[in-house]
């Protein structure tokens, strides 16, 4: 769902962008909350897996494809501010190294692949674990589900923007038929993708995964006098103590080998959003990417003449890109609350 320049007028592109500014600043003040010793460093592993697995697009129906967008994920892992910043941090290294989404629609990229994907999927994700019981069952269930409502209702949101300033003559009715049932299709890819991921982290930290917490058992100590309930236990820990040290270079690795390696397996069908704008005459209003000639734009490496070799080179460059970018951004918030705290905390184990 990256858009390109030239799918929306002057207007809808301002305010689009004024729009993510505003919940991206936001989003720096909320995400002190959520930054602590073990999310900072998560943050910038979230952010480099959700650009790796981008590049891994899958098919889902004949002749489209669709890849992941993160949001979900990333609030699910590490809060809904700090989501919105690592799907953001992702969407400007994509479009400032790799031409992949219009930089006139940064803003409108923002808005619908991290404020509405976050917010949506942090807001189903705590609707169903609120009222479900309590296990990895649950968070597992729940995250398959707010992954899923995530891309359709960030696609409804695109039509709603294309009605407002859309630059070609195309009916609602069929732009919003067509992105909304292409990407409930992505979104089931999504969904896996996002439950698959939670329950891996789960099964090693769960103490990792924001939306854990609270996800507590009641301790019941049986007595004499019967069973008495003396308060939420500790989360359910794995088999075997993990340290956060290993669990960053094993994710680290996966995004590596994810994006230098499996990516060149991805399909090269066109995604959502570019399928439906071919079909709809949309395509023809796109304008050519400032970035074009960058030395990774296209996802390859300028000058090296092996494509697997060139698109291998261009992931593992994107990943340290973003965990740089990342790590620099949540680096900095970290530390404002360190200073709003007056004290430093605890070290992560």
């Amino acid at each position: 769902m990256h858009v390109p320049d030239g799918f929306f007028d002057v207007p809808v592109s301002v305010g689009a962008g004024v729009f993510a500014a505003a919940g991206v600043a936001v989003c720096l003040r909320g995400a002190k909350r959520e930054l602590d010793d073990r999310t900072a460093p998560m943050a910038g592993l979230v952010a480099a897996f959700i650009f790796a697995a981008q590049m891994l697009n899958f098919p889902v129906a004949a002749g489209t494809s669709g890849h992941l967008l993160g949001g979900a994920l990333a609030a699910i892992l590490v809060g809904p501010y700090t989501a919105v910043l690592c799907v953001a941090v992702v969407l400007l290294v994509q479009g400032f190294f790799f031409a992949d989404g219009g930089l006139t629609a940064l803003g409108v990229n923002i808005t619908l692949m991290a404020i509405v994907t976050s917010v949506v999927g942090w807001a189903v994700f705590r609707l169903i674990t609120r009222g479900a019981p309590r296990g990895r069952a649950t968070l597992v269930a729940a995250s398959f589900v707010a992954a899923l409502v995530s891309v359709p209702t960030a696609a409804l949101v695109f039509t709603a923007l294309f009605w407002l300033g859309g630059t070609a003559p195309i009916e609602l009715g069929s732009v919003a038929a067509a992105m909304g049932g292409v990407h409930l299709l992505i979104g089931l890819g999504e969904g896996f993708i996002t439950a698959l991921t939670v329950s891996s982290v789960l099964a090693v930290r769960p103490d990792l995964v924001y939306g854990a917490r609270g996800m507590t058992r009641t301790l019941t100590l049986r007595t004499a006098d019967g069973d008495v309930q003396v308060g939420p236990a500790a989360p359910e820990a794995p088999p075997a103590r993990t340290g956060l040290r290993p669990v960053l270079v094993g994710g680290a690795l996966v995004a590596v080998l994810l994006a230098g390696v499996v990516s060149f397996y991805a399909s090269s069908a066109p995604d959502g959003l570019e399928k439906v704008a071919a079909d709809k005459g949309l395509s023809a209003q796109e304008k050519p990417h400032t970035a074009e000639n960058g030395p990774l734009a296209g996802y390859s490496v300028k000058g090296v003449e092996d494509q697997r070799l060139s698109n291998g080179l261009a992931g593992v460059a994107g990943v340290a890109l973003t965990v740089a970018a990342g790590g620099g951004v949540f680096y900095v918030v970290r530390r404002r609350r360190r200073g709003a705290d007056g004290m430093t905390p605890a070290s992560a184990r």
